[in-house]
């Protein structure tokens, strides 16, 4: 089975987002962390979808996800997700694990 490894920022990202989300509703920020799980899942079975995103760090690739993006790493294993970020954010000025 492929296997999903976030870095330590990506897991920041979760943290976050899930916190912004359950200041309304920890039902809500469980059910799209959820969500995220079956999505990164799926991208660990299926890592050359997405686009390239050389730019922002070596054999990077985006997958947009509803209001989220989802930047990740093929390994031989399966995916490293670099960051989770909402679509919002100027990804330009963030940190990008190398």
């Amino acid at each position: 089975m492929p296997r999903v490894d976030l870095t330590n920022v990506a897991q920041d990202d979760l943290k976050e987002i899930w916190t912004y989300v359950a200041d309304e509703s920890e039902l809500q920020a469980n059910r799209l962390l959820g969500r995220f799980w079956e999505k990164f899942t799926y991208l660990a079975k299926y890592s050359s979808l997405g686009r390239p995103r050389p730019e922002l760090a070596k054999d990077c690739r985006s997958f947009p996800f509803g209001r989220y993006c989802f930047y990740f790493r093929a390994h031989e294993d399966g995916v490293l997700i670099l960051r989770v970020l909402h679509s919002a954010r100027d990804i330009e000025q963030l940190p990008f694990p190398d």
